[in-house]
């Protein structure tokens, strides 16, 4: 059999967008909505998530579903990167700090929305490749660094909004000092055994409000 080309994948592509709003729609309840801004749905239709998985599973890139990426990771379901990315609300003109970068995928969708993204992986070989990504798609608005993503990019700080692609039990402290006033974060908060997807949002005065809402399981924030 021929291997696929671009319009094939393009179509794929529409696909999965199509099957996150199917998703959507029938779990308004829960998350309170039942469409994503458009913004979000044209990013994930123009990102090539086939080049952010190892190329054997290209495939089945656009299939809603996580996939591995190695050292026992994965890359998140195009679902639950839409909603995050939609939970965040990054505007064209907010710093956004990323943690968790993987092979860079949820940092291509954030660099499509956002003015700047910075993003930090505990993984070195991940860091690297996601890197080589970005800049060869053009992606010149994604700073990448290897550490601990637990403390955060003080260099960088403060920033408008935060993704956390990992989960942990408790709100990591350093990453809200590093949250602008009427800044948000959003991130699963939880064990290995449940978590739970969660929205902060910080006023002016440094309070927080948190939002649960859907189950989920992501691999738990690794720390030095």
């Amino acid at each position: 059999m021929k291997p696929m080309n671009e319009d094939h994948l393009a179509v794929l592509r529409r696909h999965m967008v199509e099957l996150i709003a199917i998703h959507v729609e029938l779990a308004s309840d829960e998350l309170g909505r039942a469409s994503l801004d458009e913004r979000v749905m044209a990013a994930m239709q123009r990102v090539p998530r086939h080049l952010f998985v190892p190329a054997p599973l290209a495939p089945y890139a656009y299939q809603d579903t996580p996939l591995p990426i190695g050292f026992d990771k994965t890359i998140s379901q195009p679902f639950i990167v839409a909603l995050m990315t939609d939970l965040l609300a990054p505007k064209p003109h907010e710093a956004v700090l990323e943690i968790g970068t993987g092979l860079g995928y949820q940092s291509a969708v954030l660099a499509e929305l956002a003015g700047q993204v910075w993003s930090a992986e505990i993984i070195e070989e991940f860091a690297s490749r996601a890197e080589t990504l970005l800049r060869g798609l053009g992606y010149i608005n994604v700073g990448i660094r290897v550490g601990d993503g637990s403390r955060g990019w003080p260099e960088h700080a403060p920033f408008d909004k935060i993704l956390v692609t990992v989960a942990a039990e408790r709100l990591p402290p350093a990453l809200l000092e590093q949250l602008k006033p009427h800044g948000r974060l959003v991130m699963p908060l939880g064990s290995e055994k449940g978590q739970l997807l969660t929205v902060i949002d910080k006023d002016a005065a440094g309070q927080l409000k948190i939002r649960k809402l859907i189950p989920v399981q992501f691999g738990l924030l690794e720390t030095v």
